[in-house]
C-alpha cells in the first residue's frame, strides 16, 4: 500500500482544494409566463411544459383513443 514520504501541509492541502467551490444556478424568466426556471430547462406552468416561451406538452388537453 502506497504511503507519503513527507506530511503535507495544511497550507498545500488547502491550495489544492481551492477549487471545489458551490456556484449559484443561473435563473431565467419565461417570456410567456414569467415564471422562474433553470437555465436551458424546460419548465411546467399550469398543467403545460414550455421550453424558449413555447408549449412542448400540454397535460391539459385529453388523448383520443
Amino acid at each position: 500500500m502506497a504511503h507519503p514520504k513527507r506530511k503535507i501541509s495544511k497550507t498545500r492541502r488547502d491550495k489544492r482544494r481551492t477549487h471545489y467551490k458551490a456556484v449559484k444556478p443561473t435563473l431565467a424568466q419565461d417570456p410567456t409566463t414569467g415564471e422562474t426556471h433553470l437555465f436551458h430547462r424546460a419548465h411546467w406552468h399550469e398543467g403545460k411544459l414550455y421550453y424558449r416561451g413555447q408549449v412542448v406538452i400540454d397535460a391539459t388537453e385529453e388523448v383520443e383513443a
